[in-house]
């Protein structure tokens, strides 16, 4: 089984200066998509990308080892675009199976399906339709007596007797490589845009003496291909809602599943819950009995059991230990490692800190290349000043200590265990451990002072 993405396109209908596969939908790029339910094919021993606009970005976004690229140097229709891999492919036997790299919705099953139809039987090809309540744009599958494919039939040539037609072609294929090889030269760019089209496939094997099967799905959003931001739209929320599905079924209460967004890669664990308006991206994982607050932001991150992700906190390429409890409105940037049990609560930021079991930071503080010992208590209104205008340092801070409220801590700089900060402080020098560091000038009360400015005021 050799498979080809078609992927060469600019896609001119998306109004966009990068190809159509490199869009994204449910979290990862369309060709990602393609390529990732090609590899689930047990059966398929070499799949090809046939790349054209910025190919070099598409080979960038297919991070899958094994995967060939052939580049469409000039775009002159999709059976040019198979006609180009013959050289790269090699292998003329088994089976040739087409797909496209702006069809993210395609399912294994569905191929697999496909394949075995093909592999059954004694035609020369199979491909996918599906009845349509308005196959508007789409090729018209026109079947004969024996009710093989006779011919496909596109819009703007079909007569009136066809375009009452509602199976519509889905553009997938599966055929016999050697037949397909053999034939494939026979295509011609007889037609306006004078182009090699792939559907012209099914009448010239029909006049060579073989035969095309069809095979019709039950529903044709799974073959969708996208054309514009509306189709792109329409199948995010697709794959948004197949992965919410695939997470209810799996023990995962989601609040209003319609408003959240949650990426295909995402794992959670049974019995937590995730409330409205949330997204959840990228790689992240999250364990059981964890609570996402409404409108929070997860990207990237390792999130363990029994962690309560409170409103609108963002959470970026981060690790939180068991019990930690975050936010609301908490940010932690990235490269952040939160241990068991501590705590970080609203308008406290993180970037590039680790932050010791069972420690607080609860209030208005930002915590930037930091490195926080377990227990230590860090007061509302506290800063590491961790950038001198050139470089950043590092501020470290030990197991129990505690920082005063509205401290700024200049680093680089270290704080001992079990140390005292005075709030209000400017730390510049080290504190031993179980120190007290005070730095700020004496109070002055000038008695009085107060009533007689007010009575200046009223002269």
């Amino acid at each position: 089984m050799t498979i080809v993405i078609l992927a060469a396109g600019l896609g001119t209908r998306m109004k966009s200066r990068k190809a159509k596969v490199l869009h994204r939908a449910g979290g990862k790029t369309l060709i990602e998509h393609v390529v990732e339910t090609a590899l689930k094919l047990t059966s398929a021993d070499r799949i090809a990308v046939v790349v054209g606009h910025h190919a070099e970005e598409v080979r960038k976004a297919v991070q899958h080892p094994g995967i060939r690229f052939v580049e469409q140097k000039e775009q002159k229709g999709t059976g040019h675009a198979v006609m180009v891999c013959r050289e790269a492919l090699g292998a003329q036997s088994g089976y040739l199976m087409i797909l496209y790299g702006d069809s993210p919705l395609l399912l294994p099953e569905t191929l697999q399906r496909l394949i075995d139809k093909q592999s059954a039987g004694e035609a020369a090809g199979t491909l996918l339709s599906a009845i349509m309540h308005d196959p508007t744009g789409y090729g018209r599958v026109v079947r004969d007596s024996s009710d093989h494919l006779a011919e496909i039939v596109e819009q703007k040539a079909a007569n009136p007797q066809q375009l009452a037609i509602r199976e519509a072609n889905m553009g997938i294929y599966c055929y016999r490589a050697d037949l397909f090889w053999k034939y494939v030269d026979q295509i011609r760019p007889d037609n306006p845009a004078h182009e090699y089209y792939l559907t012209d496939m099914v009448a010239i094997l029909d006049g060579a003496g073989f035969y095309v099967e069809v095979m019709q799905i039950a529903n044709a959003d799974e073959a969708l291909g996208i054309n514009d931001r509306v189709d792109l739209a329409h199948v995010d929320r697709i794959l948004r809602y197949r992965k919410t599905h695939e997470l209810m079924i799996g023990g995962v209460t989601i609040e209003k599943p319609e408003t959240v967004s949650i990426d295909g890669d995402v794992r959670i664990g049974m019995d937590s819950v995730v409330e409205p308006f949330t997204r959840i991206l990228g790689r992240t994982s999250i364990g059981e009995n964890c609570r996402i607050g409404a409108g929070a932001i997860v990207h990237d991150s390792e999130i363990a059991d029994d962690v309560e992700i409170f409103p609108y906190t963002i959470v970026n390429r981060s690790k939180l230990e068991r019990g930690v409890q975050l936010g609301p409105f908490a940010r932690l940037r990235f490269d952040n490692h939160v241990a068991e049990g501590a705590h970080i609560g609203n308008f406290v930021e993180l970037k590039k800190t680790q932050m010791g079991a069972g420690s607080k930071a609860n209030h208005l503080t930002y915590l930037g290349d930091a490195k926080i010992g377990a227990k230590t208590n860090i007061g509302a209104g506290t800063i590491t000043c961790n950038y001198d205008g050139f470089n950043k340092h590092q501020t470290a801070i030990g197991a129990g200590a505690f920082v005063g409220s509205n401290s700024s801590l200049i680093a680089p700089v270290e704080i001992g265990d079990g140390a005292i900060v005075g709030a209000g402080s400017v730390i510049t020098d080290p504190v031993p451990a179980d120190s007290l560091a005070i730095s700020r000038p004496p109070q002055v009360v000038k008695p009085e002072w107060a009533r007689k400015l007010r009575a200046l005021s009223r002269k």
